[in-house]
């Protein structure tokens, strides 16, 4: 399937750090770690600690050695790693001395790859583990621990299995029509096509609704020019990142950062005013305020207490009104007189005196804002979440050739109803494994029993 040449990498982030790892795999790795440590032997699955030689012979380091014998490690191959100590050019030494000794370095991902194609993991277990790494909340990394476990795989093996023995069932009605069978066939596969159909739907949903579990939320802060927004952000981030001042269009380009909210950490982008204007610049700043809005999980629309409400706010509300995004109303300089009319906002979550002399106590109501509609969309880890937008369309094709199927069924044409439960089939299978015609057969032949 592969050349099982040994490759080797660095296992640990780049920088200084107290422990580097150093990972070997393949059917030399075993002979390279001998070399390396100058033993004659060692044990599987045992710590040991021993010195480190270079290709010349000249200790350079004392450190941990494990040695996974296969099938029994994370590739299913023979791997060695070296727990050594965290300097950059001490860990350089060792994965070159490893190179000399005829390993080669890893491709990206091929530690994984391998892990797979030896059957060690399924395609939703090194899709949990990329994302692991990349998770931006507490609750995201439960989820892919769950995934980790084959939560995902069992799911998608249970559709697929259902999958199968339609199309068995119907393949046998076309081309073995002297077989018995039952005679309620095709009203229990309506019933089954349904239960499919709820089952993929729903955790389609819950996924879209828990994206930002692990990639992050992200929030956009909106407004027409200086009503606060980029001191909004300053005080959340609690240093001056965006320019502040009193000239309408300070603005011009969108800023992001990274803040954690409780247990999530949100991506916040401070957007340009909204406003209509001739200045060419500021307009290319205005259109990515807006597309900002369509991009966000959560919006942030900042309005002037100390203003009156004119064409500009009304232009907001329109845009957040026929935005279906999660929405929190600012009300910002509520320590100066009054002029906005309130009613025509339509609600007010949070009011706000962002000034030099306020204290961070004064978003303490914008924070609880966050935390309920983070909190709403995270309630739960339980039930099945879709990570990667691969695995969604993967689903949603799924769905769609299921539900042109029914009709197919229903109108009595198998051949076409066949043809979309197969393509059913192979597009929820991209999630695990890829469907194999040879599946149906045995399902056919081992079920009905047909051809003996």
């Amino acid at each position: 399937m592969f050349d099982n040449d040994t490759i080797v990498a660095i296992a640990t982030a780049s920088g200084m750090g107290a422990i580097s790892i150093i990972r070997l795999s393949g059917k030399n790795s075993l002979k390279i770690a001998k070399k390396i440590t100058k033993k004659d032997d060692l044990t599987p699955r045992l710590a040991s600690l021993t010195k480190l030689y270079d290709f010349n012979g000249d200790m350079i380091d004392e450190s941990l050695v494990i040695y996974f014998k296969n099938p029994h490690s994370f590739t299913g191959e023979d791997v060695v790693e070296f727990q050594c100590h965290g300097g950059m050019a001490l860990t350089n030494m060792i994965l070159d001395t490893t190179l000399k000794f005829g390993a080669r370095l890893a491709n990206g991902g091929e530690f994984s790859k391998r892990a797979y194609l030896n059957g060690k993991i399924d395609l939703t277990q090194a899709y949990a583990i990329s994302k692991l790494i990349e998770a931006k909340s507490e609750d995201g990394v439960k989820l892919l621990a769950r995934q980790l476990k084959g939560e995902l795989k069992d799911f998608v093996e249970e559709i697929r299995k259902d999958l199968l023995f339609i199309l068995a069932y119907v393949e046998v009605s076309i081309d073995y029509a002297e077989e018995d069978l039952p005679d309620d066939i095709y009203s229990t596969i309506k019933i089954k096509l349904s239960q499919i159909d709820h089952k993929l739907q729903v955790a389609l949903d819950s996924s879209k609704r828990r994206d930002g579990m692990i990639d992050g939320f992200k929030v956009a802060i909106v407004g027409k020019p200086n009503v606060g927004k980029s001191s909004l952000l300053n005080k959340l981030l609690n240093f001056d990142r965006a320019i502040v001042s009193n000239i309408a269009g300070t603005t011009r380009d969108t800023i992001e950062e990274n803040i954690k909210i409780g247990t999530h950490i949100i991506k916040i982008v401070d957007t340009a005013g909204i406003r209509d204007t001739h200045e060419a610049i500021e307009k290319i700043g205005i259109e990515k305020s807006i597309q900002a809005i369509r991009e966000c999980d959560i919006v942030v629309a900042v309005f002037d207490n100390s203003s009156m409400f004119d064409e500009e706010d009304s232009k907001i509300v329109q845009l957040l009104n026929n935005s279906d995004k999660e929405k929190i109303f600012v009300l910002n300089k509520c320590d100066l007189e009054n002029k906005l009319e309130r009613t025509l906002l339509g609600k007010i979550d949070v009011e706000l005196s962002i000034s030099k002399n306020i204290t961070n106590n004064s978003l303490e109501n914008l924070i609880t804002a966050f935390n309920r509609i983070l909190n709403s969309r995270t309630s739960s880890t339980d039930g099945i979440a879709f990570i990667s937008k691969f695995q969604i369309i993967s689903v949603e094709d799924s769905l769609s050739h299921i539900r042109q199927s029914v009709k197919s069924l229903e109108t009595g044409e198998l051949e076409i109803f066949s043809y979309h439960i197969n393509d059913a089939l192979e597009n929820i299978s991209k999630i695990t494994r890829p469907y194999e015609h040879k599946e149906m057969l045995d399902v056919m032949f081992g079920e009905f029993c047909l051809g003996k």
